[in-house]
């Protein structure tokens, strides 16, 4: 069996590449899977879904965890009028790499009338870990997406913090072929001077971003809002704004649970207001 935790020098390693690409159809008043390929280390597994007729798909890494050299690729297509959720089994862990960069390359892609989910588990990163990572939302018009991320720096439980490697996390949102929005952090070398300035992460040891992509972006910018305030947590802070029509939330957390309980609370209530969908989240986030 192939395990990430033992290639600690990927020197000895040319890394692995896993790829899962996932295609959902409307079929009648349901949603099915139409296409799938998948190569290690990445597998797809289907439970059962949270709401009738939305498909659940759960991606898994089966080495455990990247190092530097490894490669993600993950795309995931709801043709017209198709919804589904896609999330992930458990955490990515991203260990110390000596030189190469670990890449993730995420792809949401939406045609008309359609509603995906990209609900991941945290990435924990830890010390020196080289992380470069992509998300792009592609929508066709009266499309709608959530597509989320939480990133933990270092493995707080054991009292580790950030002091060196490379954070690269990048999102862009594309409607109807247009960029409506872009952003990426960018951290490189010396980790510790951003994370605890009190103009960057002021000490918080995770952060997460939540996306929502629709027509109707602005009008869900109050609802967003009171939501935060509805799973407020004294550990967690949260803001949300809208830019070029996209809906963007984030949240620091002190620690990991805090920050993923008030997320995960969040996320629940808001694609049952706005996807008309159950207030749950998949099995595998209570795990």
């Amino acid at each position: 069996m192939y395990v990430a935790a033992s290639r600690s020098d990927e020197t000895e390693t040319a890394g692995v590449h896993g790829v899962a690409n996932l295609r959902f159809a409307r079929s009648g008043d349901d949603t099915r899977l139409a296409d799938l390929y998948q190569r290690a280390p990445l597998r797809v597994l289907f439970p059962q879904a949270l709401d009738h007729g939305v498909p659940a798909a759960v991606v898994v890494t089966t080495t455990g965890g990247l190092v530097g050299g490894d490669r993600l690729d993950l795309e995931m297509v709801a043709d017209q009028g198709a919804r589904a959720l896609v999330t992930a089994q458990a955490a990515e862990k991203v260990y110390r790499s000596l030189r190469k960069d670990c890449r993730i390359e995420v792809r949401v892609c939406a045609e008309t009338d359609a509603w995906l989910e990209w609900l991941p588990q945290e990435t924990i990163l830890f010390e020196g870990s080289r992380l470069r990572r992509m998300t792009v939302l592609d929508l066709a018009p009266t499309a709608r997406v959530m597509a989320g991320e939480i990133l933990v720096f270092g493995r707080t439980a054991s009292g580790e913090v950030l002091s060196r490697g490379l954070i690269r996390d990048a999102w862009e949102v594309r409607r109807d072929g247009r960029l409506v929005w872009m952003d990426a952090l960018h951290m490189h070398g010396d980790l510790a001077k951003p994370l605890m300035s009190a103009a960057c992460f002021s000490g918080f040891a995770a952060t997460a971003t939540m996306l929502y992509a629709g027509d109707d972006g602005d009008a869900r910018l109050e609802l967003a809002r009171e939501l935060i305030r509805e799973h407020a947590d004294e550990d967690v802070k949260a803001a949300a704004t809208v830019v070029g029509g996209v809906l963007v939330v984030r949240w620091l957390g002190r620690d990991g649970f805090s920050l993923r309980t008030a997320y995960g609370g969040f996320w629940a209530a808001f694609r049952s207001h706005v996807g008309g969908l159950r207030a749950a989240l998949p099995r595998v986030w209570s795990v």
